[in-house]
């Protein structure tokens, strides 16, 4: 049986999951790519530390010398995260004319474009499906299976941590920092959560699919973000009486050439399938102007979910490497605009704290009125007290048009705070847009 030599750059969970994959399914990864696959090398920070059982210390190094100048090792696997010194890595890797597979979505989502053009100058294989979504196929299916459609819109779970949050603070009505601490304790969490809760992973994976989705180059700092550090039990309950659940969503869409890119909390209808998605799973929903409507489903982080991605990279890699790599023509014909957030248009749910007197509802919706936007329902909990929350769901509106509305109704002496204000995704349109 032929030999392939492999490299990992790290030894981590996702590293370790490699590992595991390679040994027990040997035999089936043998009999798929018609290579045996042996990992020559792994680099560490510490070569003398002890690593997961059954890993020789002999193939332990911390000297990326050792990998780079190699020419037995055709295929370099990155499982270490970060950005540097990850790209530096990569970049010679791809220069020694090395095959890469990578599962590092914050160095694609910042230098991704820099990297996919080396790499085809270079003659060379890169594979990154480990990236989004862990053990999710998502990367192959925009870039194969779906490649005959225009995609219209995607949604996607793609933060397991923050879905963990939401679906315990939902079923079991805690408090976000409760949830948090647990989740910590658990391991869903890192000491430092943020990169997690405030939706900078999630926009990282964002701007991966986008790149896919819509054919063109995006950056990590043209998605907006918010996380879920605002979201209250209060604003879970009030989801439910209204018939949403609240879930941080990825949102890619284009329209006529314009793409518009956002991460944030969002009310969904309680009959979306993204609405029954618990716990740690991810889940990316696409439409496409000739499949229609479809779900990806599963684990999106993990040792052995996100390992899957990366063996199947590795095999990819192995089964086209002797043929000559597609190089990408860039396409110069159209441009795509990034659509500013404040003209994306959508419904939201907007709670105030009031004082309770007389008239104040009423010159509340005359202010949303001035600024053009419409309401929907209004709701209203507590009475004989001083201060009262109010719950306004408006129709398809503007960005810009329900900020700028906000800005003038918190000027009020009787609105003592916005409480919050979450992105309602019903799929509708403005009245009178086309």
């Amino acid at each position: 049986m032929k030999k392939i030599k492999i490299a990992l750059l790290g030894a981590g969970t996702v590293g370790g999951g490699v590992w595991d994959i390679l040994q027990t399914n040997k035999e089936n990864i043998t009999r798929n790519c018609g290579y045996e696959i042996e990992v020559e090398k792994i680099l560490v920070k510490d070569a003398t530390k002890k690593r997961k059982d059954g890993i020789p210390e002999n193939l332990l190094t911390s000297n990326f010398e050792d990998i780079i100048y190699n020419d037995e090792i055709e295929i370099v696997v990155e499982v270490m995260g970060g950005i540097e010194p990850a790209k530096d890595y990569i970049v010679k890797a791809l220069k020694q004319k090395k095959h890469v597979v990578t599962a590092n979505k914050a160095l694609l989502a910042n230098h991704g474009n820099e990297i996919i053009k080396l790499a085809e100058d270079e003659g060379v294989q890169l594979y990154y499906e480990a990236s989004v979504a862990g053990g999710i196929p998502i990367i192959q299916t925009l870039k194969e299976s779906l490649a005959g459609n225009k995609i219209e819109k995607m949604m996607g779970i793609l933060n397991g941590t923050t879905n963990y949050i939401l679906t315990k603070m939902t079923k079991e009505k805690v408090d976000f920092d409760a949830v948090l601490k647990e989740a910590q304790a658990m391991g869903y969490a890192e000491a430092d959560p943020t990169a997690d809760v405030e939706g900078y992973d999630a926009a990282h994976k964002l701007t991966v699919l986008s790149s896919l989705a819509f054919g063109t180059s995006v950056k990590f700092d043209e998605v907006y973000r918010e996380g879920i550090s605002k979201i209250t039990s209060i604003d879970i309950d009030y989801a439910r009486e209204l018939g949403y659940v609240i879930k941080l969503l990825a949102i890619g869409k284009e329209d006529a050439g314009t793409i518009e890119m956002r991460v944030h909390p969002t009310f969904i209808s309680q009959s979306h399938p993204l609405a029954s998605v618990n716990d740690s799973f991810n889940a990316i929903f696409i439409k496409g102007n000739a499949v229609g409507d479809l779900m990806l489903y599963g684990r999106g982080a993990g040792d052995l979910p996100t390992g899957s991605a990366v063996v199947g990279d590795i095999i990819a890699v192995i089964k086209g490497k002797d043929k000559p790599p597609v190089k990408a023509e860039e396409d110069t014909s159209t441009v795509k605009i990034i659509k500013p957030m404040g003209e994306t248009e959508s419904e939201y749910y907007i709670r105030l704290i009031v004082k309770d007197k007389p008239g104040v509802l009423g010159t509340i919706a005359s202010l949303f009125g001035k600024h053009n936007v419409s309401l929907s329902s209004v709701l209203q909990k507590g009475e004989g007290v001083p201060a009262v929350s109010l719950v306004f769901i408006t129709h398809c509106t503007r960005e810009a048009d329900v900020q700028e509305a906000i800005e003038e109704i918190i000027t009020m002496e009787e609105v003592v705070e916005l409480a919050n204000l979450i992105r309602v995704e019903n799929g509708k349109k403005r009245a009178g847009a086309q």
